[in-house]
């Protein structure tokens, strides 16, 4: 095993940005691994025998399965089952044949989670409401088997989490990049579904340093990442055109037909947070440092 390494897999996202940079705080080297390649090795996590190679090559002491198709849309099924169910099971099945003292860590989602808007914890129920989230239930159910081979397997349910990486197709980034343009002078108009859905905002940077904690001790296989604080979707509005003392409800349409996936989704962080960790970077502090950042 190389004690210095660490392999992620789905490398090219701001998760992967960020777990690359928590590596060089603790002196390992992030060999990345992305299908898109750019500054990563390029690496498809559904070809088992790519996949097999880099793990057999590289003996990693942490491997991060991030590849994911990060949609909940039926039409993304043949997506999420490549990346997650069938890149899962190849990262577990080459991790414990060819570096079997590595600990692998894999993300869970709230969304696979049954939710009435309480705060959930890594101990409620699992339900399959979208290819998503059946993806990352089979991932959690094949960490469990592989655990019993003796694989140190660790699952981290990430709650909702951004940062000045952040796309231009998520709501979060439509709403910073329309407070620019307002503030510019534009008067162009974006439409929003429902902006009384509450959510969680956390830094991608924090969410990150929470699967190091996780993968790094001996006691906690399994549990919720999050801030435990949801925030309406209206309120991200308040605070990013409020830095641009702007008035949101001139630069946007709701949708009248929308109909939200869920009113409230927020984390029960009460196992990380005896573990040590917690996030640093709050609600405002996040929206500034998105706005300081447009497209």
């Amino acid at each position: 095993m190389n004690t210095t390494t660490a392999l992620i897999f789905g490398a090219g996202g701001q998760d992967g940005h960020y777990l690359a940079e928590e590596c060089a705080v603790r002196g390992l080297t992030a060999i990345g691994c992305s299908r898109a390649g750019g500054r990563w090795l390029p690496c498809d996590v559904a070809d088992a025998a790519a996949v097999a190679e880099l793990v057999r090559l590289h003996q990693p002491a942490f491997i991060f399965q991030l590849a994911a198709r990060s949609s909940t849309r039926h039409d993304a099924l043949a997506e999420n089952h490549a990346a997650i169910t069938t890149g899962t099971l190849n990262v577990l099945e080459s991790a414990w044949r060819h570096a079997p003292q590595a600990r692998v860590f894999l993300p869970g989602s709230g969304v696979m989670f049954r939710n009435e808007g309480h705060p959930i914890s890594e101990h409620d129920e699992f339900v399959a409401s979208s290819p998503y989230a059946l993806a990352r239930i089979h991932s959690v159910h094949a960490a469990r088997y592989f655990r019993t081979l003796g694989l140190r397997v660790f699952i981290g349910h990430l709650f909702h989490h951004e940062s000045p990486l952040r796309g231009p197709g998520h709501v979060s980034r439509m709403i910073v990049d329309a407070a620019h343009r307002a503030a510019a002078g534009a008067s162009e108009i974006i439409e929003i579904g429902d902006v009384t859905v509450e959510k969680e905002w956390a830094f991608a940077g924090d969410i990150a340093a929470g699967m190091f904690a996780l993968a790094e001790q001996n006691e906690v296989f399994e549990a919720v990442i999050g801030t435990g604080r949801a925030y309406a979707i209206r309120d991200w509005l308040d605070a990013c055109f409020g830095l641009v003392r702007c008035d949101w409800r001139k630069f946007v349409r709701l949708r009248a037909d929308f109909v939200p996936e869920y009113r409230r989704l927020v984390s029960d962080p009460a196992t990380m947070l005896k573990l040590g960790w917690s996030p640093r970077v709050g609600f405002a502090e996040l929206a500034a440092m998105m706005m300081a950042k447009p497209s």
